[in-house]
């Protein structure tokens, strides 16, 4: 297989997507980090030879370069059980992981990035205005998951697949940025738990 180098922020939950999904394959993978709040995927040199959007995470694969998190978590996880082979549980999987690029993701984990790491006191008038907004529409989607995840204990079918990894990602952070309570999410708790047990379990900060 070829050498596999995952371009980086470790604290987010995009690139920890990719960790884990790694790690739960035992898939080895190098590790190469930016640091977006000093703007270093925004180089020149990132620009043209890494992501010309200029975001990570992104998978090189030998000379080839995969931006977005979910695709490249396809990418290594393609062939393997956390994949379903049945054609609408692999649909469905998909289903989950698009609500939680469109529904969770811009609402949980930009609260996090913009509360605990950029800092109230220095978001722009626009996006203080959007706080409220974001933080109702993120207690949604855990409330969504969470009426789920009380008569299932996978998100996809009787295991674990990719959905599970991306919606878990932000989920298990999601106190991080000062407004969402776990505890309100009882099933939504259990699922962490389970997730966490999984053999080849690997921590956002490892």
């Amino acid at each position: 297989m070829e050498e596999l180098i995952l371009h980086e922020y470790a604290a987010s939950g995009n690139c920890y997507k990719i960790r884990l999904t790694a790690s739960l394959l035992g898939q080895p993978i190098e590790r190469r980090q930016y640091d977006i709040l000093k703007g270093e995927t925004r180089t020149p040199e990132f620009l043209s030879q890494v992501n010309a959007n200029g975001r990570i995470p992104v998978l090189q694969i030998g000379e080839q370069f995969l931006p977005e998190s979910n695709a490249a978590c396809w990418y290594l996880a393609e062939g393997t059980s956390l994949i379903p082979e049945d054609r609408f549980a692999r649909a469905n999987m998909l289903r989950w992981m698009f609500f939680e690029q469109y529904n969770h993701e811009p609402n949980v984990a930009t609260l996090r990035f913009w509360l605990a790491f950029v800092g109230e006191a220095n978001l722009s008038d626009a996006q203080r205005q959007q706080i409220a907004a974001k933080q109702a529409a993120g207690d949604a989607a855990l409330q969504l998951m969470d009426e789920h995840l009380g008569q299932a204990d996978w998100i996809v079918g009787n295991q674990v697949s990719l959905a599970d990894i991306a919606l878990y990602a932000y989920t298990h952070v999601a106190e991080e940025g000062g407004g969402f309570r776990l505890a309100d999410y009882p099933s939504v708790g259990k699922w962490l738990g389970r997730v966490a047990a999984l053999p080849g379990y690997l921590s956002i900060t490892d």
